[in-house]
């Protein structure tokens, strides 16, 4: 069975499920060899789910990384989708402990590409439905900072899936779990000055908002001013391909 679509049964962060993603691609889901009820059943490399969009943009995104992130060590991902980010960053970013999280329901999918590609420092995904969850923590996590293990959290094409309700509680949680100087790094399509930047963007976004009225493209400057009620002041905004951005935010 090919499974291809836009699933929105979560108020949560369910990103293997996106539709069409950075305006562009769909994820398109292979499940002929994946055994529904043991999510580490052998799958086939051919099999593994798959998203172009990822393909796409995780060298931009991983150049970009390994300049931000020098200097840290625990990373948590928020959303890790179909898990192609996470096996890409993790061995690139050998300095970095990448732990992945996402709802139960992806975990067979990250758990399968981290099967096919295995690193040291990339840890199995953790339960984070954002609407109940709070952040998880891996208690094998190698952290001096106990209460605090993570100094930086990232998320990929997250905030114009979920209802704004959902990017509220983001926030908040993030701004609670980082440390002082913790880092959050955001990717995604943002509108400027209250307008798209691009007509692709805004036909993305009608596109969002027909499939579900609480989803779309977030204004910037909401996101800004609801990250600094939460202590995290945005101090560097990198373009990126297909009318992207990457925002960094630092823990006052």
């Amino acid at each position: 069975m090919t499974r291809v679509g836009f699933d929105n049964a979560y108020e949560s962060i369910d990103i293997h499920a996106k539709k069409i993603i950075d305006g562009l691609e769909r994820v398109v889901m292979h499940d002929d060899n994946m055994d529904s009820d043991n999510p580490n059943s052998k799958i086939d490399i051919a099999a593994l789910p798959f998203s172009q969009a990822c393909e796409n943009n995780k060298q931009p995104i991983l150049e970009v990384l390994q300049i931000e992130l020098q200097g840290f060590s625990h990373v948590l991902e928020i959303g890790s989708g179909t898990g192609q980010h996470s096996v890409h960053f993790a061995p690139n970013l050998p300095e970095l402990q990448w732990q992945t999280s996402d709802v139960i329901s992806n975990h067979r999918h990250i758990i399968a590409w981290h099967h096919a590609y295995p690193a040291p420092n990339l840890y199995a995904p953790l339960a984070f439905d954002l609407a109940h969850d709070s952040v998880p923590v891996n208690s094998h996590l190698d952290s001096s900072h106990v209460d605090k293990p993570y100094d930086v959290m990232f998320t990929a094409n997250t905030l114009h899936i979920i209802s704004w309700a959902l990017v509220e509680r983001l926030f908040a949680l993030v701004g609670d779990a980082l440390p002082t100087d913790g880092k959050l790094i955001i990717y995604g399509p943002f509108n400027e000055d209250g307008k798209h930047t691009s007509e692709g963007n805004q036909r993305f976004d009608a596109m969002l908002r027909a499939g579900n009225p609480d989803s779309g493209i977030r204004h910037k400057e909401d996101v800004v001013s609801l990250a600094k009620a939460h202590h995290l002041e945005l101090r560097k905004t990198h373009t990126m391909p297909a009318n992207n951005q990457l925002l960094v935010f630092r823990k006052s």
